[in-house]
């Protein structure tokens, strides 16, 4: 009998999962499995890896994405430890002959995989990888990764006028397992749920899951519509409305970029399309983009001057500095409102973002990987790719062609809250 283990990751959902179709084409029987590893509680410096927001989001999934197979006849079995430990145990003990699982673009996720693979070998197993978290697959792309171009607009209007986006791989009808057990949380030495109440202000309750994630994408373009006037309300700063909030379920791969897409085009069909429902599809180009940058510099984007040795960071490190820009004590009304938002909340708007990365990057003059950190910690939808990108290019050393650009936090909090209503809900008692 051929066994095979099919590795979730940041890929936890059903439709259009491309390593889950091969494992149980290929297979007899398939084991699903994820294995909490030892990042989920690891300090890097003074924050954590995965902070309560995410990991209530994650187990929210895990939970979802066991019903979910368990409806095609198999189920999701939990491990904890060092995958390069325990899924080559567990794949001994299983009698498995191959795992199936998705690449990996950033540095320390792609050394686990080398490392599981090494050790998967010494019990004659083997792993095979498949890409399923980007828009375009690297390979359809016009040019080979060392040659894409480091600015967007170039990469954007080549790929959009020589590639396609792949239709999406049908969701499995059924999936052969062994018997699984019943997974529940407090037997897996997991919190329980919830680790930490998201204040009520927040834009938007989020909860983990495919499922979830499913319904959202559904109202946000076919039953609200709110597609249709994105690109006019995406720079919002209040309520659940004025953007897709599609990203935590992106991050830990419970949707399909792919499907998004599909979608998209699928509402442009049965509606309209306009500059709006062009913008989503433009966005979800730009976090492609940051994937495909990791994998063409790789750790470089993780250095204080980044990939383009750009001597124009600040290095300061200055504690008291550093947590009144966390406490949202900075004296920067539209800086604190954001920032206690994220505190409370784990999540903060696009233009939020921008702003107080310029604030601690330019004004306060900070490191700008310790702002990075605190977001990896904080955000729901923390995303390695996008989250460091993103800072890298505020910090004048990642993609931006201009080599930096600063925000003026006054004009901004003018511009996109100029009745103080949002400022008024975050920092009123």
């Amino acid at each position: 009998m051929k066994r095979s283990i099919i590795w979730f990751k940041t890929d936890l959902r059903l439709h259009d999962n491309e390593t889950l179709v091969e494992a149980i084409a290929h297979s007899d029987e398939v084991i699903p499995i994820y294995c909490m590893d030892e990042n989920w509680n690891k300090q890097v410096g003074k924050f954590q890896k995965t902070g309560n927001f995410r990991k209530q989001f994650i187990i929210e999934s895990l939970i979802d994405l066991d019903n979910n197979l368990r409806e095609k006849g198999s189920g999701l079995w939990i491990l904890k430890g060092n995958p390069s430990i325990e899924i080559p145990k567990f794949a001994a003990l299983n009698e498995v002959h191959k795992v199936y699982t998705k690449k990996e673009i950033a540095s320390e996720e792609k050394q686990m995989l080398v490392d599981v693979e090494q050790a998967l070998w010494k019990h004659k197993c083997v792993l095979e990888t498949f890409s399923t978290s980007t828009l375009y697959h690297a390979v359809d792309l016009p040019f080979a990764i060392s040659q894409i171009p480091d600015m967007f607009t170039q990469f954007r209007k080549r790929t959009e006028h020589d590639s396609t986006v792949r239709p999406i791989v049908a969701t499995p009808d059924k999936i052969p397992s062994p018997v699984i057990p019943l997974l529940k949380v407090q037997h897996l030495d997991l919190p329980e749920l919830p680790i930490k109440k998201i204040d009520e202000r927040a834009a938007l309750q989020f909860k983990g899951g495919e499922t979830e994630a499913l319904k959202r994408l559904n109202y946000y373009l076919f039953e609200s519509k709110l597609l249709l006037k994105y690109k006019e309300t995406r720079n919002g700063l209040i309520g659940g409305d004025y953007s897709s909030k599609l990203s935590p379920w992106l991050a830990t791969g419970s949707i399909s970029p792919r499907f998004i897409y599909h979608e998209i085009k699928r509402f442009e069909t049965e509606n309209q399309a306009n500059e709006s429902t062009y913008w989503l599809i433009f966005e979800l180009l730009w976090r492609d983009f940051f994937r495909f940058m990791f994998k063409k510099h790789g750790a470089k984007f993780f250095k204080l001057h980044g990939f383009n040795q750009r001597e124009t960071t600040y290095t300061a490190h200055d504690e008291t500095v550093i947590h009144a820009w966390i406490d949202g004590k900075t004296g920067d009304d539209f800086v604190d409102a954001n920032m206690r938002e994220l505190k409370l909340t784990g999540f903060m708007s696009n233009r939020g973002r921008q702003n107080v990365a310029s604030y601690f990057i330019d004004q306060l003059k900070q490191d700008w990987r310790i702002g990075a950190r605190y977001f990896e910690q904080q955000l729901i939808d923390y995303d390695v790719s996008s989250n460091w990108g993103n800072w890298a290019y505020q910090a004048g050393v990642g993609n931006d062609p201009r080599g930096k650009r600063v925000f003026d936090t006054k004009k901004q909090a003018k511009d996109y809250d100029g009745k103080m209503e949002y400022r008024r809900l975050w920092l009123e008692e």
